[in-house]
């Protein structure tokens, strides 16, 4: 078994940084895909980046392109998602997930580990 922790979120002006830290316990996660995605109130889960065991592979949303970054450390079994120039519309609870494989997708379904969550507001 594995557990999820968020961390980070906040509140935030718009144009400001954030970092998230996922840190992970149980079941190392250094074998594990992992990913962040976010979901806002009345919208569903969205995808918004993912990165392979390796680190050498990296997935992003085309709204977070460019603005957010995507990384791990193995040896602390902890992912990060660094989020610059955000927007008002990143307003949403951040998710952190982990996949039983090295390779990473986009896609909720292919995740089998979730973390509880973490809130991030963006004002305008």
């Amino acid at each position: 078994q594995v557990q999820l922790v968020e961390s980070g979120g906040g509140l935030v002006q718009a144009g400001g940084s954030l970092r998230l830290s996922c840190a992970a316990s149980g079941r190392t996660v250094s074998t594990y895909a992992m990913a962040w995605f976010r979901q806002a109130p009345g919208l569903e889960r969205e995808f918004v980046s993912a990165i392979s065991l390796s680190g050498g592979t990296t997935y992003y949303g085309d709204s977070v392109k460019g603005r957010f970054t995507i990384s791990r450390d193995n040896a602390k079994n902890t992912v990060y998602l660094q989020m610059n120039s955000l927007k008002p519309e990143d307003t949403a609870v951040y998710y952190c997930a982990a996949r039983r494989t090295s390779v990473a997708v986009t896609t909720a379904t292919g995740y089998d580990y979730w973390g509880q969550g973490t809130q991030v507001t963006v004002s305008s």
